[in-house]
């Protein structure tokens, strides 16, 4: 409560959190349905959050949509809950927002490799590209690997994603599958069968890169909110919990920064090409 109305919040009285409570969810809910014509986003995070509150059900797993817009502002899209990152939630979310207004497909969508965001995609926004999460990537092989080689392939991982060519990043993939496919075939295998995804964050602007190689900008605003929520000991509802959640975002986003080289973001949404994150002339 703190974080939302300031220091008074321990001085309020059950009734008038009751009162902020139900004009919250009503919040939510009107936000939850507004218009999304004329919205036009050239990048796409998506992630599955998971909550640890205590709910009537089960342990809550929120589906957040965040996108950037034409100039250069984060903007959070969408949130739903996801009971399971399906397909049919994942699908159902987009179809949504595309729904109410959202037309134009994004350029790029960055996002872990659960297959059921990707598979909705593919179905609802046709041309986004996909661009794997390297956070989660990275995650994911450490986990195929003895801890004592973590430090060593954690700078091997690294020596790919922040090659300054795509050809260079290639060449350090080639190295770290040569390097663990013989003893650790399944490491080698959970990298190397996502190497095109991986890397599409090539094809466009250099000062884009560190925004759109990894979902952090989802990540870095949990990180906030999960300090409120791990607080919230008793059970509650799905409902309770995406107001909370609404409302700890909106307040989030008024600190969010604009993305790197913003003017770039026009020549993206023309179809300007960029190679190794720079942009090439018209022939």
């Amino acid at each position: 409560m703190r974080a939302l109305i300031g220091p008074d919040a321990p001085g309020l009285s059950a009734s008038t959190v009751t009162r902020l409570k139900s004009v919250w969810e009503q919040d939510y809910k009107a936000w939850n349905r507004r218009s999304l014509a004329g919205k036009r986003y050239v990048y796409l995070w998506a992630d599955g959050v998971h909550f640890t509150i205590r709910l009537e059900e089960d342990r809550q797993c929120i589906l957040v949509l965040m996108g950037a817009t034409a100039e250069g502002k984060k903007e959070l899209i969408a949130i739903a809950d996801g009971h399971a990152e399906s397909e049919q939630c994942w699908k159902s979310l987009l179809l949504d927002v595309k729904g109410r207004g959202l037309e134009v497909d994004p350029k790029l969508a960055t996002a872990d490799g659960a297959l059921g965001f990707w598979k909705a995609l593919r179905r609802v926004f046709t041309t986004t590209r996909e661009q794997r999460c390297w956070v989660h990537k990275t995650r994911n092989v450490l986990g195929k690997l003895p801890k004592r080689l973590h430090g060593s392939a954690k700078d091997a991982l690294h020596q790919i994603w922040m090659a300054s060519t795509k050809r260079d990043a290639e060449r350090a993939f080639e190295v770290f599958v040569e390097t663990y496919e013989s003893k650790y075939p399944k490491a080698a295998a959970c990298l190397a069968k996502d190497r095109e995804v991986l890397l599409t964050f090539y094809d466009f602007p250099a000062e884009h890169w560190v925004h759109v190689r990894t979902t952090n900008p989802i990540e870095s605003v949990f990180a906030t909110v999960r300090l409120r929520t791990k607080r919230t000991k008793g059970s509650g509802t799905c409902v309770a919990c995406l107001t909370m959640v609404f409302k700890l975002m909106e307040c989030a986003s008024k600190r969010w920064r604009a993305l790197n080289g913003s003017p770039l973001i026009a020549d993206v949404l023309d179809g300007v090409r960029f190679t190794d994150g720079i942009k090439q002339r018209a022939a």
